[in-house]
């Protein structure tokens, strides 16, 4: 049995300010050599856990009991005592951190070679000519090409892969023993994410590391992590072998974790949440989707559709070289389906949907809503297009004013598209929208910042139903949520969908969300539509080799 690398004994974390614990008296072992992962959702305290192991709590935050013991060769020091020079000394050298996102991580100013050379300044004494050539060495083991176009390149110069892969360097350059994995591929398409897993799990093994993997991803989870310790509201709530864990879960709130994921051998009319579980309904009462309905009325036709950008020069000036965001796409929505488009980063998804909005102008093609050519529309033609096809945004927090409150940003969209209605009838549609999506009568009084990011995705949702559309554009309306949020965000679309005779175009790059969403799929790739059919039938049987890649890349398949 492996000794254990790190301990972490009745720790606990507090406010400055408030007298709620933000870690509880937390215990847990992390054993040399292989991979536990902690899991949980938002504000669960993982994050917080990982923070405290660096010595980076926020100047608001401190220790308030508790210990975390970390082996050094020989000797065990408690790394809650380490005044700050210290502590520097074990950062980077002793233990390491590859953070959620890279572009923010990495110096902006600086070469993604300089920044890994600064680590070795400071933690070695080699010469100039010995860290370049450990650096390109180090760079090569993880995987990034042209090695010496990326020690000179910044890190914008970089895809969101290639600056993972500089953050795993960086972390693995002075040679630690220990590796904090903070969500390193939440921001990664599916391929991407896949080549990132198994990048780590290659180097623990060939450096035998020891790795603390957190993520809210259990499916993810299940191919990374040996052991599986799960946290909620700053508690650990269960520890257990990845094996023990995924087949015969002990707590309620893990099963429902577990039982929040889409699946990928079925499709339920309803997911389970955490509340169910924790309430004692262990199964969906709800049968499965054996088959697509059989859709007749076509509501939205696409023929040859193409939005190109003009791509900067050098000094940033356009030139003449045109990127073909949207390639020639032509598709049917039917009355009443929802129709997933799923791709990589850069594919056109995006662009598509802003194109059918006429948000963004289109370069040929024709787009028809309900038999009406809406690429010249103006004026009150196009506030009537656009009071009938509306979308929901990625983040919610970014596409809500924060200056104002619920009520306010509801009554806005009412008074524009019906200023007939006097405020009593508008204030009786914002309580019914609120009723709609799950909110509260008092939350319309309510700032953005008072709510949970599934909170505001169903403001968004109730602002975009304000105006009684009939096609929804969905544009990676969860991908920023945690699973059990997401489940309740994707059950609420469904009733939606189901009790407004409502149509839907869901955009996402996590296949199997879509594959759970979808009556049929369009898969694009680089601006062109590379496959299109029955989600069922594309994901049991992919013709494209591109297909084929992304759904073997789903985690857990």
């Amino acid at each position: 049995m492996a000794e254990n690398l790190l301990q972490i004994k009745n720790l606990s974390v507090k406010a400055n300010s408030g007298q709620s614990l933000v870690l509880k008296n937390i215990s847990f072992d992390i054993p040399e050599g292989i991979i536990t992962g902690i899991a949980g959702e938002s504000g669960s305290g993982k994050s917080m856990t990982a923070l405290s192991i660096m010595g980076l709590l926020p100047k608001n935050l401190n220790f308030t009991g508790g210990e975390i013991i970390f082996k050094d060769k020989e000797q065990f020091i408690d790394l809650c005592s380490l005044n700050e020079k210290t502590l520097n000394e074990f950062r980077g050298k002793k233990i390491s951190m590859i953070f959620q996102e890279p572009m923010s991580s990495l110096n902006p100013s600086m070469t993604c070679g300089h920044q890994l050379d600064e680590v070795l300044k400071k933690h070695t004494k080699l010469k100039s000519s010995e860290r370049r050539k450990r650096i390109l060495a180090l760079f090569e083991e993880v995987r990034l090409p042209r090695i010496a176009e990326m020690y000179k390149a910044y890190p914008h110069q970089l895809s969101g892969g290639q600056r993972q892969r500089v953050m795993i360097a960086m972390a693995l350059i002075a040679e630690p023993s220990l590796i904090i994995a903070d969500e390193p591929t939440t921001a990664l398409d599916v391929r991407v994410q896949k080549n990132i897993i198994e990048l780590l799990k290659e180097l623990q093994r060939s450096r035998n590391l020891t790795i603390i993997f957190i993520s809210h991803d259990l499916r993810l989870m299940k191919e990374m992590a040996d052991r599986i310790i799960i946290m909620r509201n700053g508690e650990v709530i269960e520890k257990n072998s990845r094996q023990k864990f995924f087949q015969n879960p002990v707590e309620a709130y893990s099963k429902g974790l577990l039982a929040c994921i889409p699946p990928l051998d079925s499709k339920p009319v309803r997911l389970l949440t955490i509340e169910d579980y924790e309430k004692g309904f262990l199964t969906s009462p709800d049968n499965s989707l054996s088959q697509v309905p059989d859709y007749k009325e076509v509501i939205l036709t696409v023929q040859n559709l193409e939005v190109h950008f003009r791509q900067p020069d050098r000094w940033f000036r356009a030139s003449q070289n045109a990127l073909r965001a949207v390639d020639k796409v032509s598709f049917e929505v039917y009355k009443g389906e929802t129709l997933g488009l799923v791709g990589e980063s850069g594919c056109g998804k995006t662009s598509l949907g802003k194109a059918l909005l006429k948000l963004i102008e289109t370069k040929k093609g024709d787009v028809f809503y309900k038999g009406q050519l809406i690429n010249r529309l103006k004026g009150r033609e196009l506030k009537q297009f656009r009071k009938n096809v509306q979308v929901v945004f990625q983040d919610p927090y970014a596409t809500l004013n924060p200056k104002m409150k619920v009520e306010q940003a509801l009554n806005e969209v009412l008074k524009v598209h019906f200023p007939e209605k006097n405020r009593s009838q508008r204030m009786a549609r914002i309580l019914q929208l609120l009723e709609l999506t799950g909110l509260q009568e008092s939350d319309i009084k309510k700032y953005p910042h008072q709510f949970s990011g599934g909170q505001r995705q169903r403001i968004g949702i109730a602002r975009a139903l304000a105006v009684e559309p009939e096609l929804l554009i969905l544009d990676e309306s969860v991908s920023a949520l945690d699973v059990s949020v997401q489940a309740q965000i994707l059950n609420l679309l469904n009733n939606l969908k189901e009790n407004l005779g409502l149509s839907y175009i869901f955009i996402s790059h996590d296949l199997a969300v879509v594959k759970y969403m979808s009556d049929r799929i369009l898969i694009m790739k680089d601006g062109k539509i590379v496959e299109s059919g029955d989600s069922d039938t594309i994901y049991r049987n992919p013709k494209t080799e591109y297909s084929r890649e992304l759904i073997s890349a789903i985690p857990g398949s």
